[in-house]
């Protein structure tokens, strides 16, 4: 399983404080679940956000975020963030804010 460590570590304190988040290895790195939802997670040393397919465009028209695809072909709704998107604290922050709307818009499993 291949992810940035130092990242996934970030990624853990800024959820610190939610309830209900957990980890599991997916995908090729360690998605970080919301209620049972994927919100956000790290696979090599990218970023991975769930933004979900309304707000997959506007996600996509930010600088350092690509079409997370594993297959040839794009996963709607799902975005890599490059390092320069979430090299600063409030970068990050904003990337994973962005995943933990949309997991808390989807009903508890």
């Amino acid at each position: 399983m291949a992810y940035n460590q130092q990242l996934a570590d970030r990624v853990r304190k800024a959820l610190a404080r939610r309830q209900g988040v957990a980890e599991e290895k997916m995908m090729g790195g360690l998605c970080f679940m919301l209620r049972g939802n994927m919100c956000c997670g790290v696979v090599n040393d990218d970023l991975v956000v769930r933004v979900g397919p309304e707000r997959y465009d506007v996600a996509l028209a930010e600088p350092h975020a690509r079409p997370m695809d594993f297959t040839g072909r794009p996963l709607r709704g799902f975005v890599f963030v490059g390092p320069g998107g979430y090299r600063t604290d409030r970068g990050l922050k904003d990337w994973i804010q962005r995943g933990v709307r949309f997991a808390l818009s989807l009903p508890a499993k």
